[in-house]
């Protein structure tokens, strides 16, 4: 689909560009419909607002200083350096400042006082990104694809995390637990995947009135994100506490690694849930009972490692139950059948 989209986008561009803007040699049109569309389906609406700036950026700087200077490579290198450091004094993304670096470029070759080169461009890129969007909410790709995916992986790995802990604990085995916080430790760029992946998916039930209908899924998605991170957190500071316990002999009761599984079977299952598009009420009522077990008279008077293990489990209930959409006070009160705490 993004291809396809990028194909039509190009030639619709070209058209418009030579018979409704009259320009001989259009070819920025196409090219800004196709840097707006990508080869994926990341934020069109950002890249085709930045490709329009930065043309205009590139523009009107290599227009000013070559009338002035000339042409030449000491000129040339000039008007880049002052273009993109415009852009960037501007918190332009990458697609802006590479942009005005080559619109200048093309100012600085192609261009000469008294044409009206440098405003064709501008009015290419404007068709070429106009169009780009037009397409992308025509033809729209599905936004849940990359989301069920991208979901998958975060509580997949956030499952294995934890299985991986619980199983460590059960057979006091220090290497594995060192293992389970080393692969942990390397998840961001899997939540920054998911985040990226929302946000995509959000632009394309924005600008396509055909995917509005994914709504209620894509809700769903968007109220993982946060939570799922903190589960990350949480679960990270679990595992490193276990390992230090078992470097230290100290003692974690087989309760602890027992409910750490209950917690990695949750995660399993919200995935299995969001990715079949349920209202995740079974996972919800499987967490509700992890809470309910896992109050502090679960570890007794065992190791302070105990309490700080038990102490993130019950934070990572709360994140997985907000995961499922509850409020943080809702969630808190899935402990409120648990046992007398200390």
């Amino acid at each position: 689909m993004p291809i396809a989209q990028a194909g039509v986008a190009a030639g619709c561009s070209w058209f418009v560009a030579v018979h409704v803007a009259h320009h001989q040699s259009p070819s920025f049109a196409p090219a800004a419909a196709v840097i707006c569309l990508g080869a994926t389906n990341a934020l069109r609406l950002r890249r085709g607002i930045e490709l329009i700036c930065g043309v205009s950026i590139g523009i009107g700087i290599g227009d000013l200083f070559i009338s002035a200077i000339g042409t030449g490579s000491w000129q040339i290198a000039l008007i880049v350096g002052l273009a993109m450091s415009a852009a960037t004094l501007l918190h332009g993304g990458q697609v802006l400042t590479l942009q005005s670096a080559s619109s200048a470029v093309m100012v600085a070759t192609l261009y000469f006082p008294g044409q009206n080169t440098g405003v064709s461009r501008m009015v290419d890129a404007l068709i070429g990104g106009v169009l780009a969007v037009a397409i992308a909410a025509i033809l729209p790709a599905n936004p849940l694809t990359v989301l069920h995916q991208c979901a998958d992986r975060v509580l997949t790995d956030l499952a294995r995390a934890l299985r991986g802990a619980a199983t460590s604990i059960k057979e006091r085995d220090l290497h594995q637990a060192a293992d389970v916080l080393r692969q942990a430790d390397d998840t961001q760029a899997v939540i920054d995947d998911f985040k990226i992946a929302v946000q995509m998916a959000e632009e394309i039930v924005t600008i396509a009135p055909i995917r509005w209908r994914c709504r209620p899924q894509l809700e769903r998605y968007v109220a993982l994100v946060a939570p799922a991170e903190d589960a990350f957190r949480n679960t990270r500071v679990l595992i490193r506490r276990a390992v230090a316990a078992l470097r230290d002999g100290e003692p974690l009761p087989d309760a602890l690694w027992e409910a750490i599984g209950l917690l990695a079977d949750a995660a399993e299952l919200l995935s299995t849930e969001l990715a079949q598009g349920n209202e995740p009420t079974a996972v919800r009522c499987d967490l509700r009972s992890v809470a309910s077990a896992i109050g502090w008279d679960l570890i007794g008077d065992s190791s302070p490692s105990a309490s700080v293990v038990l102490g993130q489990l019950r934070s990572t209930t709360v994140d997985l139950l907000q995961a499922t959409g509850m409020t943080k006070d809702e969630a808190l009160t899935a402990f409120q059948r648990t046992p007398h705490e200390h």
